[in-house]
This record gives C-alpha cells, sequence and structure tokens, in this order.
C-alpha cells in the first residue's frame, strides 16, 4: 500500500492549490498549480537534486500557505488528542508534520519524469465552502492512479484538507499512525509530538523495502 501511496505522491504535491486566490473555482487552482510547479521543477531540477534541503525549503515556500496545516493537524489528532493539547503542542505537531510530509514526498516528486495528469471536469457545481476535485494520474508503466482533493473554502482562499489517493485514505492513513504512535508512547502527547518524524521516516523505511522485495 506505502508503495502505491508514495507512487501517486509523486504528482499529489505537484496538485495542490499556489495561486489559490487567482482563481474561481478550485478545479482552476489545481490545473494553475499544476502547470507553474512543475513548470517550476523542470527548470530546477538539477538544482534540487544536488541540494535537497533547498527543494523542501521551496515546497515549503510555495506549498505551506495553501495546505489547512492546522485543520489537517487537529484531524490526524482527533478531537480526543486536540482536545487535550496545549496551543504550543498543536503547534509543534504542525510544524513538524509539514516539514515531515515536505521531506518525505520532496524525494518522491524529485523522481518526477513526465507522467499524464488530467484534472477532471466538475460533474456538479461547486457550492458553499467545500467540494471535491478529482484527478487522473497516467504513470509510465500506463497505470491510473484515481486522486479526489477535499478542498475547503478558508479566510476565502482554497485550501487542501485531505486526499484519497488510488482508495487510499490518506487523512485516515496518518489519524492510524498517531493513534498507534500514541499507544507506544503510553499516551505521552509530547512524545509522539517529537516523534512524528521518526514514525514518518520509518513508514518510508517499511515502503523502500516493500519496492525492493517486488524487484
Amino acid at each position: 500500500m506505502l508503495t502505491v501511496l508514495r507512487r501517486g505522491f509523486l504528482v499529489l504535491l505537484a496538485l495542490l492549490p499556489l495561486f489559490a486566490a487567482a482563481s474561481s473555482s478550485p478545479h482552476q487552482v489545481v490545473q494553475q498549480t499544476t502547470d507553474s510547479l512543475l513548470s517550476d521543477l523542470k527548470k530546477n531540477k538539477a538544482a534540487y537534486k544536488s541540494n535537497p534541503q533547498a527543494f523542501y525549503d521551496a515546497l515549503d515556500r510555495i506549498l505551506g500557505p495553501v495546505v489547512d496545516a492546522e485543520g489537517i493537524s487537529r484531524s490526524i489528532m482527533t478531537v480526543k488528542y486536540a482536545h487535550q493539547a496545549t496551543p504550543d503542542q498543536m503547534t509543534r505537531f504542525q510544524e513538524n508534520f509539514k516539514r515531515s510530509l515536505m521531506q518525505f514526498y520532496g524525494n518522491a516528486l524529485l523522481e518526477y519524469t513526465n507522467q499524464d495528469i488530467r484534472v477532471l471536469p466538475s460533474s456538479v457545481p461547486v457550492e458553499g465552502d467545500r467540494a471535491s476535485v478529482g484527478m487522473e494520474v497516467r504513470d509510465s508503466y500506463g497505470t491510473i492512479y484515481p486522486v479526489s482533493y477535499t478542498m475547503v473554502k478558508k479566510d476565502g482562499q482554497w485550501v487542501m484538507r485531505n486526499v484519497v489517493l488510488n482508495g487510499i485514505n490518506i487523512g485516515k492513513l496518518f489519524r492510524d499512525q498517531f493513534a498507534d504512535s500514541m499507544k507506544r508512547n503510553g499516551q505521552n502527547l509530547d512524545k509522539t509530538i517529537d516523534g512524528w518524524a521518526d514514525v514518518v521516516a520509518k513508514a518510508k523505511d517499511s515502503e523502500e523495502g516493500q519496492k525492493a522485495v517486488g524487484q
């Protein structure tokens, strides 16, 4: 499952909204961002490969403001733990979550090799402050990965709240990882927050191992 997840994330970060304020719909946001970020990656890929940290920083600058880090973090923690968290703990978790996400999937995005991406037209009019944007990603082997974004309008801007990739609910995946980490840490919220990067790193190691076995 993690192998499919990582392959899909080759495009996942590239499809997050960048110029939300410049578009009138979440679908337009996604399309514009796809064109803009992939164009930048194409021009700077060699430099990013030799200096991955510069790429992580660039991703954070580009994507950080348009990812609903607060909403995602509270969703990952669930109401049970989010209500227990102090403002400082919540801020630390948001920062750790964003940093680990950029590093983990930034590495995958550097492997992007011109896969075909198609933003699907909306089947229903966008109403209210919540919308779903569908996509299809075709990899170099011809396999199609369906992607569905949950977009919410926050302070007048469309931002990403959750993603379902090839049937894998990313929000639920992270919630399960957080709950498992809390259990292993004896319900110690600080340990779980401070160790979140290790949780993501272990997921990456597990995925790499699965890939090696399959080769």
